[in-house]
Order: structure tokens, then sequence, then C-alpha cells
């Protein structure tokens, strides 16, 4: 025998659930992209741990060029040209990681870019498992869609952890170089992107041998960048 339909009455909450989740998602995503977040979760959990908080935002007009041309360089060469998702970069990060499960090596790969980096760091907690990597691509799809390349990057570079305790371009700078944002270098801008995927391990301004290579390589790939336009979504 057929169940019979769910009455109104016992759909009502659902409904009501799905819509105040709809309306924090959404609403979310349209708050921030005219305002700077108040805070991150990851901020939130340095602070529960102990650690002070610099978090100072800047608009992307007074951060230097060569800041986004070195994160450009060294986090997401497409990022002007993809829709928030580079599925080469994940294919490549797929396989990698295989090998090197199959060598019995604990170090992973990631092949986010800028937009998914900016969506779990701007909306969601730290972390590999698959039901925040769901959300992330959800909210990617958003952002790309509300907010455009020149505001994502913006988030990106003001929410970015740089040091234990600081995050965002303009307190980057001066914890590492004593000045502000807009008056980065070249070569500055390379050291602050080259610890990027680990800041609270590598120091920008007396760097060890692995991140002064790593600069260099980054400073190399944003004459490519300046040059062959892969800035021109944010720059141009």
């Amino acid at each position: 025998m057929a169940s019979p339909p769910r009455s109104p009455k016992k759909r009502r909450p659902v409904l009501t659930v799905l819509l105040v989740l709809g309306l924090i998602v959404f609403g979310g995503v349209a708050v921030l992209r005219f305002l700077p977040p108040p805070a991150t979760f990851l901020m939130g959990v340095r602070l529960v741990e102990g650690e002070g908080m610099d978090y100072r935002w800047r608009s992307l007009d007074r951060i230097s060029p060569r800041l986004v041309q070195a994160v450009i360089a060294s986090e997401d060469a497409t990022f002007c040209a993809h829709r928030g998702f580079d599925m080469k970069a994940i294919e490549r990060a797929l396989k990698a990681n295989a090998q090197a499960e199959e060598r019995g090596s604990a170090r992973i790969r990631g092949g986010s870019t800028i937009s998914q980096q900016t969506a779990k760091n701007a909306f969601l907690w730290p972390g590999r498992d698959w039901v925040r990597k769901g959300l992330e691509a959800g909210y990617t799809v958003l952002i790309e869609t509300a907010w455009g390349k020149r505001r994502i990057i913006e988030v990106y570079l003001n929410i970015a952890e740089w040091a234990p305790g600081v995050y965002g371009a303009e307190a980057a700078a001066r914890h590492w170089f004593g000045k502000s944002a807009e008056d980065l270098t070249a070569p500055e801008a390379a050291r602050l992107a080259a610890i990027l995927p680990s800041p609270r391990r590598y120091n920008a301004s007396s760097p060890g041998p692995y991140v002064r290579r790593r600069a260099a390589r980054i400073q190399a790939a944003m004459r490519t960048v300046r040059n062959q336009g892969l800035d021109d979504c944010v720059i141009g």
C-alpha cells in the first residue's frame, strides 16, 4: 500500500529550515560583495588558541599591483580565464596525490583556485572533509557569479593568513617589511606570495634558501603575468 502524502504541516518545518539556510548563504554572499568580512572562522580559531589578530582591510586600489601579480603567478595563473575551477590543475593534483600515496608520502598537493580559496577562507572552516569541499564548490560558484574577479581577489588578499595572527596584505606588509601594502616592491611581493602556502612556517623578511628560490621563480613568473595580460581582469 502506498504511503499517504506528507501533509503541508509536516513539510512546513523542512521548508522553513531550507529557507533560513538559503538566506544565510545567499545573504552572506550578498553582504560581503560590498562590506569587508568582520573576521573569518580561521581568525576565530586562532584567537581561541591564544593568538592575537592583526587584520587591516584595504581596498584593492591601496594594494600594490605587484602583489596581485605575484599571487596570480604563484597560486592561480589561469585566474582571469576560469569560472572558479581549474580542471587541469585538479587532475594534476589528483594524479600527484595518488602517486604520493603509492610512495607512502603524507604530502598533499592542492588544486584549488584563488576563487576556491576565497570561498573557503571567507565562509567556511579549515579542513579537507568532503562536506566542506562540497560547500566550498557551491560558494565558489556563487562568488564567481555575484562578486566578479576583482572583488574575489580583493577579499582573498585581505583575509589570507600571512603569519601567526597576521591577516591580509596590509598587516602582512607591515609585519614583514614595515611598510604599507601599496608600497610593496616586486621582490617583497614575491616573498609574500612564496610563504602563502605555509605562512606559519616561513619568514618573508629574512627568508631561507627555499623561500628565496621560490620567490625568484615567482618574480620571473610575474613578468609573464604582466606581459601576457593574465591579470587584466583585476588590473586592466
